[in-house]
C-alpha cells in the first residue's frame, strides 16, 4: 500500500470525516475515525439478504481502514507527508477543474466589492452570478454584502467554479489583482493563507487537480 496522500484521498477524507486533512489533528482523527469504524462497520449489515448490500459494505469499511491508516501516519510525523499532488500540479500537462470551490475574503476595505466587480454589480446579493471576463468561470455569493463595516473585518464570502478549459492561473490573477492591497487574508477551501499571488496559485491548484492529461 503506498503511504502516500492522494488527490483521490483527499477527496475521501472530506467526505468521511468533514475535514480537510490539514485541519485534522491525531486526537480528533482517532475519535472521529472510532465513530466512523461503529457506523461502517460489517457486522452490522450482515443481517441484511442481500449479498451485494454486505459486500458494499466490506469495501467502504475497508477504504475507510486503509485511509485511517495513511492519516495516522501523516499525522505521526507532524502532517509532512509528501502527497502525489506537489510534482502533479507543476506539470504542463495538468488538467485543473473544481465546482462551487468556497473562497472568503477578509477585508476592511468596505469598498472591496466596487474593485471586485465594477460599480453596476457592487451590492451582489446572495446567490448572483459574476462571470470572470475572457473565460467561463464564475462566481457565486454566498451572502449579501454592502461594504458596511468600516474599520472592522468583513468576510466576502463566495463560491468560484471553473473547468479544464479554463487558465487557472489567468482566473486567480484577476482576483489576486482586485484583493491586493484590499484585502489582508484569504480563505481557499477552509485553509487561509495571506494575499500572495505565488500561495493562491498553489494553493488552488492542490484544491482543483484532476489528473495529468496524457500529450496529443
Amino acid at each position: 500500500m503506498s503511504e502516500r496522500i492522494t488527490p483521490e484521498d483527499r477527496k475521501a477524507i472530506k467526505e468521511f470525516y468533514g475535514i480537510e486533512i490539514e485541519a485534522l489533528e491525531l486526537a480528533t482523527f482517532e475519535k472521529l475515525h472510532k465513530e466512523l469504524r461503529k457506523k461502517y462497520h460489517p457486522d452490522k449489515f450482515e443481517r441484511y439478504d442481500d449479498a451485494i448490500v454486505r459486500e458494499m459494505a466490506h469495501e467502504k469499511f475497508q477504504k475507510l481502514e486503509t485511509l485511517g491508516e495513511k492519516i495516522r501516519k501523516s499525522l505521526a510525523t507532524g502532517g509532512n507527508q509528501k502527497t502525489d499532488t506537489g510534482e502533479d500540479i507543476l506539470n504542463k500537462n495538468a488538467v485543473f477543474a473544481f465546482d462551487n470551490m468556497k473562497i472568503e475574503i477578509l477585508t476592511r476595505d468596505k469598498d472591496l466589492k466596487y474593485r471586485l466587480f465594477g460599480s453596476y454589480l457592487r451590492w451582489l446579493e446572495w446567490g448572483d452570478r459574476y462571470t470572470i471576463p475572457d473565460t467561463k468561470a464564475s462566481i457565486i455569493m454566498d451572502e449579501n454584502h454592502r461594504g458596511v463595516s468600516i474599520g472592522f473585518t468583513e468576510s466576502v464570502k463566495m463560491y468560484l467554479t471553473f473547468n479544464q478549459d479554463d487558465n487557472l492561473e489567468e482566473i486567480i490573477r484577476w482576483l489576486f489583482q482586485r484583493i491586493e492591497g484590499n484585502a489582508h487574508a484569504v480563505i481557499i477551501e477552509g485553509q487561509r493563507i495571506p494575499v500572495d499571488l505565488n500561495q493562491m496559485l498553489s494553493l488552488m491548484r492542490r484544491k482543483s487537480f484532476l489528473r495529468i492529461e496524457a500529450p496529443k
